[in-house]
């Protein structure tokens, strides 16, 4: 498919008697120029997200305090405002070709965190996959003039976003299709996740570099190694809230959390609720387990 060049934006009125979601830019470049940059918090035209796409080439992206070169395979994640930025590296010798989608957070801000913290802002995102086939799809589209209404524009942002929390999901459940290196990463999370486990002891144990360890990590199984660890650890956790009258505090130690707080707080992040309600069955339903497929 010949991706259309331009930016193409949408503002369509609002209907008050509808929630959609409001698609406000998708569009497709090719830079070569280091005056590109663009500063997340100088911007007026927010609250926005932004997904963009690297094709080839390479851009740069700085946020919280970390420097991230994407290149090609590789989108990054950003919400506007905040304290982030992207540009052309003056040092480049090829163009950064990418694509990208800007939209309003409504209705899909909780499927936006929810890849974003699993994921990480980087992700690394096959070509052919289903999200981005139809983000280039989008950008066909948005240049041919098909997207003529605020309800098909909201239906392409709900199913970008969709399709992208799905890959992940299904990208977790193809264990057996992932490398020996994988394999034997999450064989070891499963069999040592009450210890601390770092991210350069991970990567020592597969030979790999750390950079290199979570970037082939995050894009076989859709999660980073911190989200994969965490999950374990949750799913550990809720057999001894369930099956055993031991404390908060001993449990976050026998699943590998330094403190009962910060074992509260990513239980929470995950579950939606927090240990002691889970185990008195203080939510609306009573869980004898969660299932995170």
């Amino acid at each position: 498919m010949n991706i259309p060049r331009g930016t193409y934006g949408f503002r369509f009125a609002e209907d008050t008697d509808l929630q959609l979601c409001v698609l406000f830019a998708v569009g497709s470049d090719s830079i070569t120029d280091a005056s590109y940059h663009w500063d997340g918090l100088e911007r007026t035209d927010g609250p926005l997200l932004l997904f963009q796409y690297t094709i080839s080439g390479e851009g740069v992206f700085e946020s919280q305090g970390r420097v991230h070169h994407v290149t090609a395979g590789q989108a990054f994640l950003a919400e506007i405002p905040s304290s982030h930025r992207y540009y052309y590296p003056p040092e480049s010798q090829e163009p950064w070709e990418f694509i990208f989608l800007l939209f309003r957070p409504n209705l899909v801000l909780p499927h936006w965190r929810k890849f974003l913290r699993e994921s990480g802002e980087i992700p690394d995102l096959p070509y052919e996959c289903a999200p981005i086939r139809l983000l280039r799809m989008m950008v066909t589209d948005a240049a041919a003039g098909r997207i003529t209404d605020p309800l098909m524009a909201s239906s392409c942002v709900y199913q970008f976003m969709t399709e992208l929390v799905r890959l992940q999901k299904t990208t977790l459940q193809n264990r057996e299709t992932w490398s020996e290196p994988i394999q034997q990463t999450v064989d070891f999370i499963e069999n040592n996740y009450s210890r601390m486990i770092s991210m350069d002891q991970l990567s020592e144990f597969v030979s790999l570099s750390k950079y290199h360890f979570i970037r082939r990590f995050s894009s076989t199984t859709g999660l980073t190694p911190g989200a994969y660890l965490t999950r374990i650890r949750t799913e550990k956790a809720m057999e001894l809230l369930r099956g055993t009258n031991l404390s908060v505090e001993t449990i976050a130690e026998r699943v590998g959390y330094s403190s009962g707080s910060y074992f509260i707080k990513a239980f929470r992040s995950l579950t939606g609720i927090t240990p002691g309600d889970f185990r008195s069955g203080g939510e609306s339903l009573v869980y004898r387990k969660l299932f995170f497929d």
